[in-house]
């Protein structure tokens, strides 16, 4: 029997919904809430998110979409353009390196990959933009941030994995 055009809507709606989430925290990582020190320690939340796509459903995270998404960040938080999308790609390519490794591991060596992963993608991201700039940047700011993100990787991660469960194991 042939799919209907409903059924193949849902079916294209859902192989884009880990690509649309994280777009969507990269816009929420970049709204200005004037709250006190919000810029400096306002967690990557699209980091998290693509990192555990890249992970748990590679097929639905490919390299372009982790490009497309870092530019976003670039554009939106008024980065260097291309710093963002090569800290992205790098996330994307660690991940899928060291894929066989994460699976069947628990969560605790899990966050710590994940810990080592963000840390050398702020580290880029901060070198990259030292270099355009011209000179060091003050890397407290991208030390907060770091620290900020990994520690709120294990509630982000219950978030996507209830998101994983229900919007795409349904298909």
């Amino acid at each position: 029997m042939k799919p209907t055009a409903w059924t193949r809507l849902d079916l294209f709606a859902r192989q884009l919904f880990p690509f649309v989430m994280t777009l969507a925290l990269v816009f929420v990582g970049t709204i200005p809430l004037h709250l006190p020190g919000q810029r400096v320690v306002a967690p990557s939340l699209s980091l998290i998110a693509l990192f555990y796509w890249s992970l748990h459903r590679p097929d639905l995270m490919p390299a372009a979409a982790a490009f497309l998404l870092g530019l976003f960040h670039d554009i939106l938080s008024g980065a260097p353009l291309g710093t963002g999308a090569s800290a992205y790609l790098c996330v994307h390519a660690l991940v899928h390196w060291q894929r066989q490794f994460f699976h069947g591991k628990s969560f605790g060596i899990l966050w710590l990959g994940f810990a080592v992963v963000a840390t050398l993608a702020a580290l880029l991201g901060w070198m990259l933009t030292s270099m355009l700039a011209g000179t060091i940047v003050d890397a407290r700011a991208v030390a907060l941030q770091t620290m900020a993100t990994i520690g709120c990787f294990p509630l982000m991660v219950w978030v996507l994995w209830l998101c994983h469960l229900t919007v795409l194991r349904a298909s």
